[in-house]
């Protein structure tokens, strides 16, 4: 008898290569460079993690009780506070946010955690964060992919929008995600909408699916994910949060108490600084808007185009030959990007190329292209 693990049935049979370690070879190639490797291929953040916040982990560092799944009501009143002001959201009732460890955790897990599986089908963006297929798979549903949702014929259980998008940056109006919301309801469909670079607009504004625009004044069917990685430099915290249909969330903390997945009370009390201070994230925004001027002027001027990348942490860029000959002409510069075939069949002739290296290494790149 076959084990569990090496079962048909197993999770990680149903699951892809992890997309990095298919670029190992040009990672090592990219680091013999003489003055060492430029990695533009991850969004890791790379900057402190603001001063308010640390001191805020420090103070409640003392906790001895588990938290709560839930949160605490700081913490979820100051994402309430933070949608309405940063992203111009409706009213949401506290009790319908929850945070969560990490978004790429609720990302990978909500399938599941909604019992959409076997028998039900996913749509995903085009080209997209491959952890929106691999959340489908986990729950043996079907992902499926489209350009525009709205043309997907069928029924759909669940659909992800991500705008600002990663990989290619591009913002949707209102007016398409308005459409993409109405479409869904009429099918009795979740919209999921990833929103983890919404503060980093740079030629377009995007706008939150829970934007009165947009939801048409109510969160029934929709859930919004909030990630503090990318604006408060908290991605070694692992905290985000998911707003929306209180039916929807009540049902998810519900399960969550069961599995006890908690984020930290201290790192809970972190991230409401986070939420509640303005300030740091004009600093970081700063620092992305002129590492993209420099990357973006030197790309072109080696030969590259840059499609979308309106917003968010990466530029999409393209030499119009394959992905992966683009990845192995800049490694022999040792600089590392991310081929957009990780994103999708779409991503052909793409590369992504992140934002998030430090401001000596960007020059590095800058020199070296």
């Amino acid at each position: 008898m076959a084990s569990f693990a090496t079962s048909s049935n197993a999770p990680l049979s149903r699951l892809p290569a992890f997309p990095w370690d298919l670029i190992a070879s040009h990672a090592q190639r990219a680091a013999e460079h003489p003055d060492g490797l430029v990695d533009l291929s991850v969004g890791t953040p790379v900057d402190p993690t603001p001063d308010v916040i640390q001191a805020a982990l420090v103070e409640a560092a003392n906790s001895p009780g588990y938290p709560t799944t839930h949160g605490t009501v700081e913490l979820r009143q100051a994402a309430v506070k933070w949608m309405a002001r940063s992203a111009g959201a409706i009213d949401v009732d506290p009790a319908a946010v929850l945070p969560v460890i990490g978004t790429k955790e609720i990302v990978a897990w909500l399938p599941t955690m909604l019992g959409v599986g076997a028998g039900h089908r996913i749509v995903i963006p085009e080209l997209a964060y491959p952890t929106y297929d691999v959340g489908a798979r986990l729950s043996q549903a079907e992902p499926v992919v489209a350009a525009d949702p709205t043309l997907v014929e069928g029924d759909v259980s669940m659909v992800w929008i991500n705008s600002p998008s990663n990989p290619t940056g591009e913002v949707l109006s209102a007016d398409r995600m308005r459409a993409i919301v109405d479409w869904a309801r009429d099918r009795g469909a979740l919209v999921v909408s990833d929103e983890c670079y919404l503060e980093l607009g740079w030629t377009a504004q995007p706008v939150s699916v829970l934007d009165p625009d947009v939801c048409g004044g109510t969160s029934a069917g929709i859930l919004a994910v909030h990630s503090l990685s990318k604006r408060s430099n908290l991605a070694g915290y692992r905290c985000g949060f998911v707003a929306g249909d209180e039916r929807v969330i009540a049902g998810l903390v519900e399960l969550r108490k069961h599995a006890g997945m908690m984020v930290p009370g201290p790192v809970q009390a972190a991230a409401t600084a986070a939420l509640n201070d303005d300030a740091h994230v004009a600093v970081q925004r700063e620092r992305y808007a002129a590492r993209r001027e420099l990357l973006a002027q030197a790309l072109i001027s080696a030969g590259f185009s840059i499609s979308h990348s309106q917003a968010g942490l990466y530029l999409w860029a393209s030499r119009g030959e394959a992905a992966l000959t683009s990845v192995a002409w800049l490694a022999e510069r040792g600089i590392l990007v991310a081929p957009g075939t990780f994103y999708g069949a779409a991503g052909a002739e793409h590369v992504r190329v992140a934002l998030t290296a430090t401001d000596e290494r960007v020059r590095a790149a800058v020199s070296r292209l």
